[in-house]
């Protein structure tokens, strides 16, 4: 007895567009984020990053079911696969105030 997960349509049309404008294969790795939800971080073919919020890991994982999304976890491949920028890099090491 499984009940059908919804996954937001904004969701879905965020990773898509993700999708054509970074490539195929993109990784998805679904992660917890506790009360606030899950996080699907998304890795294109480019090595860019992105994320999508969604209500529960359930959601997460329709999500990529539902989409041309490539299940992953954080291993090796998934790592090196990711390209972070200066930009990115610099806004990480930003002192927080």
């Amino acid at each position: 007895m499984s009940e059908q997960t919804t996954i937001p349509g904004r969701a879905v049309s965020s990773a898509k567009a993700f999708v054509a404008a970074h490539g195929r294969p993109t990784r998805a790795v679904v992660e917890r984020l506790g009360r606030a939800g899950a996080r699907v971080v998304l890795v294109g073919h480019d090595g860019a990053l992105g994320d999508i919020i969604v209500p529960d890991v359930a959601t997460g994982d329709a999500l990529v079911a539902a989409t041309d999304l490539h299940a992953a976890d954080w291993d090796r491949e998934t790592t090196a696969a990711a390209k972070i920028g200066p930009r990115h890099r610099r806004r990480m090491a930003a002192p927080k105030v």
